[in-house]
């Protein structure tokens, strides 16, 4: 199965933020994962605007930069983000993406209720517990 990039793109104005932003939503209706996964592209000013996803609606959302330059807002603490960077938005936290830039914005979000699975079996988990251990965090 493939979806090419832009095929299945919408306009959406997300939260209020008053500026739309061109999302897909992969895989819609046809994945089996527990996760949205999408792709946005915010025009430059634009934002996501400031939410929460709170106890009536939890979700945690992974935000990964793909292209462009962001400032994302969480718990009221400013990151600012390049390409490759990635925020996690735990559930009830604050917070807002604005493209920080002159051109477009494209970052890949993952959003999904917060649940729990276990990887162990997985080469790449151990490799990234022994990373996270050589940098203490």
């Amino acid at each position: 199965m493939i979806e090419r990039a832009g095929e299945t793109a919408f306009d959406y104005d997300l939260h209020g933020a008053g500026r739309p932003a061109r999302i897909q939503w992969h895989f819609h209706g046809r994945s089996g994962l527990p996760v949205a996964v999408q792709s946005w592209t915010l025009p430059p000013g634009g934002s996501e605007g400031m939410h929460a996803h709170d106890t009536d609606e939890p979700l945690e959302e992974l935000y990964v930069v793909v292209e462009g330059s962001a400032a994302m807002h969480v718990d009221g603490v400013e990151h600012d983000l390049a390409p490759g960077d990635a925020v996690l938005a735990p559930v009830g936290s604050d917070h807002d993406l604005r493209n920080a830039g002159a051109g477009p914005l494209r970052v890949l979000v993952v959003w999904g209720p917060p649940g729990e699975a276990d990887w162990s079996a997985y080469g790449t988990a151990a490799a990234a517990t022994a990373a996270r251990e050589r940098r203490g965090t």
